[in-house]
């Protein structure tokens, strides 16, 4: 009866939670037509997806990342695409001034702000705990305080428009995987962060959404080199990901899945069968390729 009650549970939960959504409102591009967008780490991957389908729907965007060069490429062709218009700004979100600049420099652009789109990921490494504490504590910079300093600044233009946070985050963020200790940290602590801040904003009546948006694995050029080898399991394409993620924040939904099934189902293993699940995601790896 325990292991019944343990597989019923979650599976009503999924079921609800379906259901729940499932009578939401229809995503529309229009949505999109005219809001104040930034997006952070959007010289590549995700981010650079997620600014050129912004592009076509007509927001005004301000795009952030380190390289120079491949920014002033993305503005380029947002512009081309249909961006109601699109600035940048470069630096590292290690520096807390630079992250809270950013957050500035969009009021000076627009004078409002209606959506905040957190993306941005320090570099890491994909191989055992090395004891490296000083790459821990600046992943935990970028990761994770550059978002929530970057939220604390943008708080009261987002409260005056009645905006949007949205957290990039990961499965790495709710399930422990090998090799990416650092990294699962700060996504574990962008799940806590902003889930409590989400009970505060409604408890105050504060009409901000947060969607926290966890991904399974994605054919990002970083993903695919640091993984090459190592993992056979088949990565979502990046471009439809920046798409769910998009429709997920306008829709003001409070978790995007995506992939939703390969996403949602270590999860629902997670509660009945968790050393099952261990078992399962160590057998996706071959650790004798593992990079030196």
């Amino acid at each position: 009866m325990g292991l019944l009650k343990k597989i019923l549970v979650p599976f009503a939960g999924l079921v609800l939670a379906f259901w729940f959504y499932s009578g939401k409102e229809d995503f529309k591009p229009e949505m999109l037509k005219g809001k104040r967008v930034i997006v952070t780490g959007a010289s590549m991957g995700i981010g650079e997806q997620m600014a050129y389908h912004l592009a076509r729907m007509g927001s005004h965007i301000l795009i952030t990342a380190r390289t120079e060069a491949k920014l002033q490429k993305v503005v380029t062709r947002c512009l081309e695409l249909g961006a109601a218009s699109a600035s940048y700004m470069n630096g590292s979100m290690e520096d807390m001034v630079f992250a809270e600049l950013v957050v500035k420099k969009a009021e000076e652009l627009w004078g409002n702000l209606d959506m905040l789109i957190l993306n941005h990921v320090g570099q890491s490494y994909f191989n055992y705990f090395d004891k490296n504490i000083g790459h821990v504590k600046k992943l935990l910079d970028i990761n994770f305080l550059s978002y929530v300093t970057m939220t604390a600044a943008a708080l009261p233009m987002l409260k005056n428009s009645g905006g949007s946070i949205v957290v990039v985050s990961s499965l790495a963020g709710k399930i422990g995987f090998p090799f990416v200790t650092a990294y699962s940290a700060t996504k574990f602590a962008l799940d806590g962060f902003f889930s409590s801040l989400r009970q505060e904003f409604a408890m105050q009546n504060t009409n901000i959404s947060i969607t926290l948006c966890i991904l399974g694995l994605i054919n990002t050029e970083t993903a695919m080199k640091a993984i090459s080898g190592v993992m056979t399991s088949p990565a979502a394409p990046k471009e439809e990901c920046a798409l769910e993620i998009i429709k997920g924040a306008a829709l003001r939904q409070r978790e995007v899945y995506y992939e939703y099934t390969s996403a949602r189902i270590p999860l629902f293993i997670r509660e009945w069968a968790p050393d099952l699940l261990d078992y399962l995601i160590r057998s996706q790896y071959n650790v004798e390729k593992l990079k030196d």
